[in-house]
């Protein structure tokens, strides 16, 4: 993945209430020496549609978490929330810009990631699975379809709570990546970074013949990206990681 004696660092902001990530990133980092990924955390407990909901992803928390990240001279920054995904790729890109212009890391986030991975892949019909609120999902399926994405297979949970979403079984995960695959899907995009579905990821995609694009796996794919490197050493977690 990396030239030799060469270490990378991985800056991840991380919603405060989320139990999955972390320990997830890891398993997907298992023998990979020479990266690492360290977290900041921001307070994100409640997701939906309202003023209160919308204010946990205000610009200055999470530029105060990256300032703390640069400390550790990361080679990038990634926000590890989906939260653009239904505030829209503009907000996420702004995000970005002010992450990179307050610390000098390259930065990005989950959902600018989705989008990138969508056009380097080649892929407009997307399977949505969330552990979302229907309104939740309605207005990533319209965010999504304006930046070319047609997400009308879609299967959602109907949570609000971001704990209770690290609460959702393998089988139930699987059971939605199976329905939307059914409708025609392209690909499956699981979009929660506290939805625990990267584990069963090669799995499905060697069962359903179509890339299954964890929100976790993405994320990483992409902070390894702007650090850089490449991610073809990362195997058994899907086709995400497989090129570049």
């Amino acid at each position: 993945m990396l030239e030799s004696g060469r270490t990378i660092r991985l800056g991840m902001l991380t919603p405060s209430s989320n139990s999955v990530l972390e320990p997830m990133t890891a398993r997907m980092l298992a023998g990979q020496d020479a990266v690492t990924a360290h977290f900041s955390r921001v307070r994100v407990t409640q997701i939906g549609l309202s003023a209160v909901a919308l204010g946990q992803f205000a610009q200055e928390p999470m530029l105060a978490a990256a300032d703390l990240l640069a400390d550790a001279r990361v080679a990038s920054i990634l926000w590890n929330g989906t939260a653009g995904a239904w505030l829209g790729f503009d907000n996420d890109v702004a995000l970005a810009a002010a992450v990179t212009e307050r610390t000098g890391v390259p930065a990005s986030t989950s959902a600018l990631a989705f989008r990138d991975l969508f056009r380097r892949r080649g892929i407009e019909r997307i399977g949505l699975v969330t552990p979302y609120t229907g309104d939740v999902q309605a207005r990533i399926q319209a965010n999504w379809r304006s930046g070319g994405f047609d997400c009308s297979a879609e299967r959602h949970l109907g949570l609000s709570e971001n704990f209770e979403f690290a609460l959702a079984g393998a089988t139930e995960i699987a059971g939605m990546v199976r329905a939307v695959a059914a409708e025609g899907a392209q690909a499956a995009a699981i979009v929660c970074t506290n939805l625990a579905g990267g584990a069963a990821g090669a799995a499905l995609e060697a069962e359903l013949g179509i890339p299954v694009y964890d929100s976790v796996a993405v994320s990483l794919w992409k902070a390894i990206d702007l650090a850089g490197a490449r991610t073809e050493a990362i195997i058994g977690w899907g086709e995400v990681f497989a090129t570049a």
